[in-house]
């Protein structure tokens, strides 16, 4: 859909955004300013992929699951009951607020396995044990310095180890054969949008995921942002194995 087509999208979304005291909160933004209940709704109407994300990853009895970015802990639900037969499940968040919300979330569930951790995804200490599940669900694109949480992430799988990550993205300019290749007004406008909210948009996940991990399931789709009712974000969704 071409944006200078559509002069309601302009207005409602982009042109706001300009003017001071006025603008449209990205997805994200909204979602970490809404109490527990309305936040976690707001995840699951606009944070697409999350639910098939988990459904694709094999978790298995007595494994260890390291959730980077996990946020409030909206993720852990999403296991039902399976979380409870995972020996160890880490809990990476930097944010002050986030991390408490987590940790009531685990005690209001009896999570005795759950441990929430105050670190930055892009530096976590060499104390954490190995995993056989890691997970980014829309939190990469708030990371400054992902090439290294995506190598942390790397280091500390088992071999044969599975990584899911959701995310918002671009394409590259010229992606390989076999990648769906978004036009300049896309690429232009969303790492825009989003960026600021602090969230970066890249064209570059999606080709290192690739380069770091061996692919089990790749998609590349687009939902509906909330804010913006006439556009549909680029995201992807990515299974992968060390």
């Amino acid at each position: 859909m071409p944006l200078i087509d559509e002069p309601r999208l302009l207005y409602n979304g982009a042109v706001p955004s300009l003017l001071p005291g006025v603008g449209l909160e990205s997805p994200r933004k909204k979602i970490r300013t809404q109490p527990a209940g309305a936040r976690d709704d707001l995840r699951k109407r606009q944070l697409h992929g999350r639910e098939e994300l988990f459904e694709r990853l094999p978790f298995r009895d007595g494994e260890v699951w390291i959730d980077f970015g996990g946020g409030a802990g909206a993720n852990l639900e999403l296991l039902g009951n399976r979380i409870r037969s995972l020996r160890t499940v880490y809990l990476v968040e930097h944010s002050p607020a986030l991390l408490q919300a987590a940790e009531e979330r685990i005690a209001r569930h009896g999570w005795n396995n759950v441990v929430a951790l105050p670190e930055d995804a892009a530096e976590l200490p060499l104390r954490l044990e190995n995993a056989d599940v890691v997970t980014f669900s829309y939190s990469l694109t708030q990371i400054a310095d992902w090439y290294t949480a995506l190598e942390n992430a790397w280091r500390f799988l088992h071999p044969n180890g599975h990584i899911g990550v959701v995310d918002f993205y671009v394409s590259r300019k010229y992606p390989k054969p076999g990648f769906v290749r978004h036009d300049d007004r896309t690429r232009w406008f969303w790492p825009w949008w989003f960026a600021g909210d602090d969230v970066f948009v890249s064209p570059d996940h999606v080709p290192y995921l690739h380069q770091l991990f061996e692919p089990i399931h790749f998609a590349e789709r687009r939902g509906p942002i909330g804010s913006l009712p006439l556009a549909k974000a680029p995201y992807y969704l990515f299974v992968g194995r060390k």
